[in-house]
């Protein structure tokens, strides 16, 4: 855990893909083809505490959805890669327009279509529910399954390596 938290505390960003990470990878679709998603609101939280101790947040997911925007939007996301098949173009993207280098960038990854970006990071983690390659590509790997309160883990981890997490819950208790 040791060199995990050593990875963690260099993170200025994460990238999360949104289904089987935000979400649990159920697609809700209706007759009328809008496409529905259940995000936690944990997870939400966390990521809102994550932005306001300093640390960036994106998106990069494979499927183009208003549902994402929106979300992304209620939670300050300004940084949404939507209908990227091939994930690496927008990372490379976001790492120069942010001046990152790859060991200041995690992301978090659910299946084989995040590998080609999990294998750059400095920090790669993958949901407890993934597919088994991606987890053995990981260098942490969630206690929650996606949509289940993994992106809120991984957010209250970086904090805790980068000694912010206390500072944010004792804003809750005083």
């Amino acid at each position: 855990m040791q060199d995990i938290h050593e990875k963690a505390s260099q993170i200025k960003m994460v990238i999360f893909d949104v289904d089987g990470v935000l979400t649990d990878g159920s697609l809700y679709l209706g007759d009328d083809g809008q496409e529905y998603k259940a995000f936690h609101s944990k997870d939400g939280h966390g990521m809102v505490t994550l932005q306001h101790n300093g640390v960036d947040i994106a998106i990069i997911t494979g499927r183009t959805s208003q549902v994402v925007k929106k979300r992304m939007e209620s939670l300050g996301i300004q940084h949404v890669y939507q209908g990227q098949k091939d994930k690496l173009p927008a990372y490379e993207q976001l790492k120069q327009e942010l001046e990152l280098s790859d060991e200041e960038i995690a992301y978090v990854g659910d299946d084989v279509v995040d590998l080609p970006v999990m294998t750059r990071v400095g920090l790669a983690i993958a949901v407890q529910d993934a597919h088994h390659l991606t987890k053995e590509h990981a260098h942490w790997i969630t206690p929650s399954n996606g949509g289940r309160g993994a992106a809120r883990e991984v957010c209250e981890m970086l904090m805790q390596a980068q000694g912010t997490l206390q500072q944010a819950f004792d804003y809750y208790l005083s």
